[in-house]
């Protein structure tokens, strides 16, 4: 039988794509899921390798909807293996039922992470580079330092509760606590 498994990141994404190519090679049943490739919660993968069997196929549309890294994809196949399951990627065109296709998944596998690997190196240099001109990456704040020293004073007098400190400056409970943990750290940094 064949299995196959769908995932994209995120909730506005659409799985149509993979499923009509996992219906077109002859999935019986297609698991979908919305989830990170680096999530370890990934229930639907979970509950599509609950239903593997010696003798069945685990059929991805490529590579990536499985894992972030070599170790990771190298793992689950190996996985497989150990149960009797052949895997399958259709752009890669890799079937580790063929020697031919376990040897070109370690290679895809290998690229793959490589890609991932230069995408993050290059994203630091930029980093660098903006931060040795001047400019700051993330988040812009969401309110001053002034306005947030109003805050902290409401705060530590513990008198106005934090849900209204909040109200009144326009910002969730989360970026308060995020800002307070931040001004912590630099006094803990300035009285070493």
């Amino acid at each position: 039988m064949l299995i196959g498994y769908a995932r994209v990141s995120t909730e506005d994404q659409n799985l149509d794509g993979q499923v009509d190519q996992l219906q077109k090679i002859g999935c019986e049943k297609i698991f979908k899921e919305h989830a990170s490739g680096t999530s370890k919660d990934r229930k639907e993968l979970a509950k599509a390798v609950d239903q593997l069997r010696k003798g069945d196929t685990f059929v991805v549309c490529s590579l990536d909807r499985l894992g972030r890294s070599v170790k990771q994809l190298i793992e689950f196949v190996n996985d497989l293996k150990k149960i009797g399951v052949a895997f399958r990627s259709i752009r890669e065109a890799i079937d580790t039922e063929t020697p031919t296709g376990k040897f070109f998944f370690h290679v895809t596998a290998a690229f793959a992470e490589l890609e991932r690997n230069l995408i993050q190196e290059r994203t630091k240099v930029g980093l660098a580079a903006a931060r040795a001109r001047g400019r700051k990456g993330g988040r812009k704040r969401v309110i001053d330092d002034k306005k947030f020293q109003i805050a902290l004073q409401l705060y530590e007098e513990n008198k106005t509760p934090v849900t209204d400190i909040c109200k009144s400056l326009g910002i969730a409970k989360r970026t308060f606590y995020r800002y307070l943990e931040e001004h912590k750290q630099r006094s803990h940094l300035s009285k070493t």
